[in-house]
């Protein structure tokens, strides 16, 4: 019979000082943060432990608590260029609340004096300002709000000690995210007419970062747990599973980084001055070569990730858009941009995740334009000539959107106004009126891609030849 997994059957270290507020238990911040916390308390002086916030009203505090905080990490990846498994305790998270039945035990967070740091991961949809959050008697809605409250109750309870300001930094996927939650808390601190004294607490003393995450974390792994819970000998519900690859970056002062000793457990944490180029580096390279392998790689036959990795003619047209034609694209150092290429190429080829192309081709049209046409505008502006593989892109998003390919639907998943615009401009049957309707869209690119002189005709060469030759036997011959 296998054992539960809790404080009666596991000894964990006595002593460890609270200095954590973390707002979310979901999968990423278990795997990624808690994982990095447990790093430096086995191998540093940093001895400190986690209080998990539930941020919204239904989560897994309560699986949480029923395990006293204790769950196990599997990581599965490349390291070293071979396949790496290992799975690990993590004995950092201390206890567990849910605000919503005990807003009082929440709030008194704020008056533990060894409180230093706040994290957050509360999805992109979690750093947002709700008007109806007009007090903090009760329980508000929103994170900012929840954040404001327990901010503002720390104030009051230290007398504004500016020694006691802790230091925030949020994990959720949006650009400048320490910025804009500092912007929401001090719009709140205005709707609730707040002491102004307090309003200046938070913006001089108290340290807002910005940061960037990178881990993929599938989860819950539900068909191996069996063979997961007989491994570890305890029936672990929590259990989350994530590649070995991780990188944090983080904008802010040097003395977090005494505080948060990430370095001296050999972790990838970089505490920069501006994660500006990271953040660029990251959408450009890892994001955008995602982007240009759903319509490339679904229509070349692979359906997920690692096979279109492993694709004989997709993976080299991949590996030549990315070193051919990101990378010079870029404004870092090529050492640096081709070190982290080569990883997120081993990430790709991951064999222990399988990363659905479907899923990743949410939205595509506006991850292109966020992900892939500045590398290829930037290229075309330092080259003087077109980027032909992440044309080819285009072109290939273009016909996957067409909503057909040898007699199956693509999985594409848009809203319905950019799908029936692409659609309604492959009606035209002639390339290029596709290209030029489809091009044009301002409101798609945000300018009209028709004035850099060939796209068009490129992409609609493109077009015609992956119908005339599918996409391996285009890229084989036209590239």
């Amino acid at each position: 019979m296998m054992k539960p997994l809790n404080n009666e059957t596991v000894t964990r270290k006595a002593g460890r000082i609270n200095k954590i507020v973390q707002f979310g238990e979901g999968n990423f911040l278990r795997a990624f943060v808690d994982w990095m916390i447990e790093k430096i308390n086995e191998e540093t002086d940093f001895n400190g432990s986690v209080t998990v916030v539930q941020p919204i009203s239904s989560g897994m505090v309560d699986m949480l608590e029923q395990q006293d905080g204790l769950y196990h990490v599997q990581l599965q990846g490349i390291k070293d260029g071979k396949p790496y498994s290992s799975i690990e305790l993590v004995t950092c998270v201390e206890r567990g609340i849910n605000p919503y039945e005990n807003y009082e035990a929440f709030l008194e967070l704020a008056e533990n004096p060894d409180l230093e740091f706040i994290i957050s991961n509360t999805t992109e949809a979690g750093i947002a300002f709700d008007e109806t959050d007009t007090d903090y008697e009760t329980i508000p809605n929103s994170f900012p709000a929840k954040l404001t409250a327990l901010l503002h109750h720390r104030f009051k309870h230290f007398d504004g000690d500016p020694g006691k300001a802790p230091t925030i930094i949020p994990c959720e996927l949006i650009d400048k995210n320490g910025s804009k939650l500092k912007e929401y808390v001090l719009r709140y601190a205005d709707l609730w007419n707040t002491d102004p004294a307090f309003k200046k607490w938070v913006d001089k003393d108290v340290i807002f970062c910005n940061s960037l995450v990178d881990r993929i974390v599938p989860g819950f792994p539900k068909n191996k747990i069996d063979e997961i819970q007989q491994e570890i000998g305890f029936k672990d519900q929590l259990v989350v599973n994530g590649e070995y690859f991780h990188l944090w970056v983080i904008e802010g002062p040097e003395s977090i980084q005494e505080k948060l000793p990430f370095h001296k457990a050999g972790l990838n944490v970089k505490f920069v001055d501006s994660l500006a180029a990271y953040r660029t580096r990251k959408v450009r390279i890892l994001n955008g070569l995602h982007t240009s392998m759903v319509p490339v790689g679904y229509l070349a036959g692979a359906r997920t990730v690692k096979e279109a990795m492993d694709h004989e003619v997709v993976g080299p047209y991949l590996k030549t858009e990315l070193f051919d034609e990101i990378i010079p694209s870029l404004d870092m150092a090529a050492d640096e941009l081709k070190t982290f290429a080569n990883d997120v190429l081993d990430r790709f080829k991951n064999p222990f995740i399988k990363h659905e192309l479907s899923a990743i081709a949410l939205n595509s049209v506006s991850k292109y334009k966020v992900r892939v046409l500045p590398s290829l505008l930037s290229y075309y502006e330092k080259k003087k000539q077109l980027p032909d593989y992440t044309v080819f892109a285009l072109a290939a998003l273009i016909r996957f959107y067409k909503g057909e390919w040898n007699g199956e639907k693509t999985p594409i998943n848009d809203s319905k106004d950019v799908v029936a615009f692409i659609q309604e401009a492959w009606e035209k049957e002639n390339y290029e009126e596709v290209s030029n309707i489809v091009l044009s869209n301002e409101n798609f690119w945000d300018e009209n891609l028709t004035a850099y002189s060939g796209l068009k005709e490129k992409v609609a060469d493109y077009l015609e030849q992956i119908d005339k030759r599918g996409i391996s036997a285009t890229i084989q011959e036209f590239l």
